[in-house]
């Protein structure tokens, strides 16, 4: 009798010939689905606002850029933009009442779809819990699904650092998270989503890495990914094939 073997698909390198279509049946078959938020989930940098609401926004955003396009590292450029920033509590609470963050057009729809489908869906940020759990809430994601960094404050309110302990403060943390993901839960296909380097970089522990350019566009990370879109929507359409 012949027995069929179903084994897991794992993450494809230059030397195995991947595919586009073997990164579409990886997306097809995941376990679970894991997205970066800022410039991805979001429309805009959470850092980013911050900074221009406490009034330090030019210099903090060419920190990002060259943070999200690899010429940082990211714990580098996380310390010296907190240090510039040195946001409040009060300050915090305000641009999440006055400036809350904008969903990317088509996400809650694909979010709906994964969850409908049995996907788990998890938010991996080097941004901050605080912005990030905002976002998951709007989109029916679990808090306990939120990896993110931790800003501290003093009794007063004032801003007192961030929780370096995290494993998103640090370059690879994301890689590490769904390391940690998988050990924990035995998922076997685990794709990353994202538009900048350190999303990319999570690939391996992750299955498959989806590049999005729907916000912006990071030409290294364009280059480098096998499956690039610009818009929620064409992967909306990906799972119609299932």
């Amino acid at each position: 009798m012949l027995k069929l073997l179903l084994v897991p698909y794992q993450r494809f390198s230059q030397h195995t010939m991947a595919t586009l279509s073997d990164m579409k049946e990886v997306f097809r078959r995941a376990d679970a689905v894991c997205f970066d938020v800022d410039s991805t989930v979001i429309k805009e940098e959470g850092i980013d606002e911050l900074a221009k609401f406490c009034g330090v926004g030019d210099a903090v955003t060419e920190m990002t850029r060259k943070a999200m396009g690899g010429s940082m590292s990211f714990k580098t450029a996380l310390i010296e933009r907190l240090s510039i920033i040195r946001c409040s509590r009060e300050q915090v609470n305000k641009l999440l009442t006055d400036h809350p963050p904008q969903l990317t057009p088509g996400i809650s729809e694909l979010v709906d779809r994964l969850h409908q489908r049995g996907i788990k869906v998890y938010l991996i940020s080097g941004g901050f819990r605080c912005i990030v759990e905002h976002v998951a809430t709007q989109l029916n994601i679990p808090l306990h699904h939120v990896y993110a960094n931790r800003l501290k404050f003093y009794f007063n309110g004032e801003y007192a650092g961030f929780d370096e302990s995290q494993p998103t403060a640090e370059g690879g943390g994301k890689g590490k998270v769904i390391s940690m993901l998988k050990e924990q839960n035995g998922f076997e296909n685990v794709v990353m989503i994202g538009d900048g380097a350190t999303d990319l970089e999570a690939c391996p522990p992750a299955n498959a890495f989806i590049g999005f350019g729907g916000n912006v566009i990071r030409p290294q990370v364009k280059e480098k990914s096998l499956w690039y879109v610009t818009s929620f929507r064409e992967l909306l359409k990906e799972l119609e094939h299932i």
